[in-house]
């Protein structure tokens, strides 16, 4: 190839490269920007109107009281056991019975031993009689006299010691039979028939009256709030509530925690057992307030947030001030005015002054 052939080849290919890095046409140009997409939210409305007060808390369900039941015999031996755990008892009736052969023997003696002084009484006046009658004719001395009335107040303070040891040995009797000090249910029961029991160990529980109720711990702010009287709410495992009303709180608080306890009557606990361990509204009080849906508010940060709408799409985020929650409303103490509107569903997903969309009226 000749050096203008070259040359010739040379400039097509620098014209195509020209070609290639010129500047593109207008139809070439970027991409139009996409508009930001506005997220579907429901609103609600800030109001003023009135709002119970409520303490939420965990506590223990328990026993009103838990009765402790033992015999006040040792050495003696179980013979049967009437009850079984979960029992309806009245006052009464029998639980449990001890072998007594020896205390029916004891009570026999004591028993014999009575008549025998009782009788004694009887030959001690008869004698004292006749002396009376002889010393009025004087054919007996007054020494003499002076010894038959000794021997009748003798036999009286010997009847009145017989009485007294047939009265211990009738309630030593007494203790081998033991019955409910009071209407209740049978909680625990370690009673076995033919065991050895000792004074004063525990042989059943009872819950007396079968009544229970609900323990909680509240710190002094809440504690002070609390009244006699006041409507509680015991949350159950399936979720339904349990009523109940607030018999005592405590008078004092404990020093180390530097809390109190409330107790609650409970007085058709349900599903509620003792030992249980349940959530539990206490009712303290009510007034106006403002409020929105529990659902508004996000926490974020450690703070909490609402969104308000600002025009009619964009929002804007508020730092408020909470208080109490009544049912699906919570108090908002400061940030909102009322009759704003905030975003009720779909405010987790939000920022300030994004673009929204309504899909409620609000």
């Amino acid at each position: 190839m000749n050096r203008r052939s070259i040359a010739a080849a040379l400039g097509v290919t620098a014209v195509v490269l020209l070609s290639a890095c010129g500047p593109k046409s207008d139809a070439g140009d970027a991409a139009p920007p996409v508009a930001n997409a506005a997220l579907a939210v429901e609103l609600a409305t800030v109001v003023q109107a009135p709002l119970a007060r409520t303490i939420t808390v965990s506590g223990a369900v328990a026993a009103w009281q838990d009765m402790q039941l033992g015999v006040e015999l040792s050495g003696s031996r179980i013979a049967e056991v009437k009850v079984e755990v979960g029992d309806v008892v009245r006052r009464g009736d029998v639980l449990l019975t001890l072998d007594a052969r020896t205390l029916d023997a004891e009570l026999q003696m004591a028993d014999a031993a009575l008549n025998e002084a009782r009788a004694g009484i009887l030959l001690a006046k008869s004698q004292l009689d006749r002396g009376d009658a002889l010393k009025a004719q004087k054919l007996i001395s007054a020494a003499d006299h002076d010894q038959l009335r000794a021997a009748m107040v003798q036999a009286e303070a010997r009847a009145q010691t017989t009485a007294a040891q047939y009265e211990a040995a009738k309630l030593r009797r007494d203790f081998a039979t033991l019955r409910a000090p009071d209407d209740g249910v049978i909680a625990t029961r370690t009673a076995e028939p033919g065991m050895v029991v000792m004074a004063g160990a525990q042989l059943l529980t009872m819950i007396r009256g079968g009544r229970l109720e609900w323990r909680a711990e509240l710190n002094e702010a809440d504690l002070l709030d609390v009244q006699v009287g006041a409507a509680v709410d015991v949350r159950q495992r399936d979720g339904t509530m349990v009523a109940g009303r607030v018999r005592a709180v405590s008078p004092g608080l404990d020093a180390t925690t530097r809390t109190g306890t409330v107790h609650a009557d409970l007085p058709e606990p349900g599903q509620l057992r003792a030992g249980m361990f349940a959530e539990g509204r206490i009712l303290v009080g009510g007034g106006e307030a403002l409020s929105v849906p529990v659902a508004a508010v996000v926490r974020r940060d450690g703070y909490a947030y609402v969104f308000t709408l600002k025009g009619k799409d964009r929002v804007e985020r508020r730092r408020v001030e909470l208080g109490r929650i009544d049912g699906e409303r919570i108090e908002v103490r400061s940030g909102v005015q009322a009759g704003e509107r905030v975003v009720s569903r779909g405010g987790a997903f939000l920022s300030d002054g994004d673009l929204v969309r309504v899909s409620n009226g609000g």
